[in-house]
């Protein structure tokens, strides 16, 4: 009987808590204590500021705006495992004069390059609604950079593979001739993510980006999905590894984090979206938390609904 007590306190200190904390105030001061008290994070996934006067965001000249974001990526770098990555999602700069469209990876790239990081993926998510542009085409992707420092990383492909377009395609010549040549597990599931109706429809998946009518929607002004993070953190780390997110906003990152058993931390400058994220956190705990599933098909409403018809003033 003692001993089984013992086994069973044996287990229990064996289960460990995942952390998922905030930390209130700027990016750049806070990265500088986490850098004194000797920090390591496997993964820092983040949507940063994209210097577009969002509410919160100062619009700056790029010039400026990049001396300050290569301050804070540079501290970010000190701060990554030996093994570690980076995801950085960013989408374009619109230029409030000329209104020239800069694609922020390529901006980005030039900063990463400098630190000797190396470029893995420039992944591309696609989305199918947004704002309606009527001077140029309409902006339907965004970018994730996907950075190692070094050529040993975590990369955990089993954990993210989707089914294969063709389950049952063969080896057509050679030794293993008529046998199937696809991977059990499902397939690598690509650079450009976008998931239509089902996952072999299409090798490209599509993650709806976070507007009005969408379950995670907050008051935050731009906010990425969940299931957007979770390919990252699946793919990138192990349970209990500790995630960082410098922006992290109204906690997308943390909750994907905690969703997969990993540690993370968030620094955010308004209390306001901290209120939002601890207490999505909190929802999440007990099960109250709307999360679009990861892998769900984008709805498609049926020819019937009213959203659906054409009117007939329409000339196409």
């Amino acid at each position: 009987m003692a001993k089984a007590v013992k086994k069973q306190a044996k287990a229990k200190r064996r289960v460990r808590v995942v952390a998922a904390d905030y930390i209130h105030g700027v990016a750049d001061k806070n990265l500088d204590k986490l850098i004194a008290q000797k920090k390591k994070f496997k993964l820092i996934m983040t949507s940063p500021p994209y210097n577009m006067d969002k509410e919160y965001e100062k619009s700056n000249s790029l010039e400026n705006y990049k001396l300050e974001i290569e301050s804070i990526i540079k501290k970010l770098v000190t701060l990554l495992d030996k093994k570690g990555s980076i995801c950085w999602q960013v989408g374009n700069y619109i230029n409030p004069k000329t209104k020239e469209v800069v694609p922020l990876d390529i901006f980005y790239h030039d900063i990463f390059a400098k630190e000797k990081l190396i470029l893995r993926n420039r992944i591309i998510w696609h989305f199918e609604h947004g704002l309606h542009a009527s001077q140029r085409f309409s902006g339907r992707y965004e970018t994730i950079m996907w950075y190692s420092k070094s050529d040993k990383y975590t990369f955990n492909l089993d954990d993210v593979r989707v089914p294969a377009k063709y389950p049952g395609k063969t080896y057509y010549k050679g030794e293993k001739k008529g046998q199937i040549s696809g991977n059990p597990k499902g397939k690598n599931p690509s650079d450009v993510w976008k998931i239509v109706r089902s996952e072999w429809e299409k090798d490209i998946w599509e993650i709806p980006n976070v507007k009005a009518n969408h379950k995670e929607k907050t008051i935050h002004p731009c906010q990425y999905p969940i299931e957007l993070v979770e390919r990252c953190v699946l793919a990138l780390t192990k349970e209990n590894d500790w995630i960082l997110d410098p922006f992290a906003g109204v906690g997308s990152t943390m909750i994907a984090a905690l969703k997969n058993k990993r540690n993370s931390l968030g620094i955010e400058k308004y209390i306001k979206f901290i209120r939002v994220g601890e207490e999505r956190m909190s929802q999440y705990k007990i099960g109250n938390l709307k999360i679009r599933e990861m892998g769900k098909p984008v709805f498609v409403p049926t020819a019937n609904m009213a959203v659906a018809r054409k009117p007939e003033h329409f000339l196409y």
